[in-house]
């Protein structure tokens, strides 16, 4: 039976990850539902954290006189 350490912190069993299809890597959300009920939930990935992930793949006005050639 697991228990919560003095560091708040609890291992879970692996075939309960099993179950719930989680996995080591997974990020996940952990909610208090109530008393004595938490939680463990995947976590929707975050696509704000892919913008910005080519900033600095072209040098400033580049793909403008791309696309102004385009025009032309």
């Amino acid at each position: 039976m697991p228990k919560i350490s003095s560091k708040h912190q609890v291992t879970l069993p692996v075939a309960s990850l099993e179950r719930a299809g989680l996995k080591p890597g997974d990020e996940v959300t952990i909610e208090a539902e109530g008393p004595d009920r938490i939680v463990v939930v995947r976590a929707e990935p975050d696509r704000s954290r892919a913008l910005g992930v080519f900033d600095g793949l072209y040098e400033p006005g580049y793909l403008e006189r791309l696309r102004s050639g385009e025009r032309a």
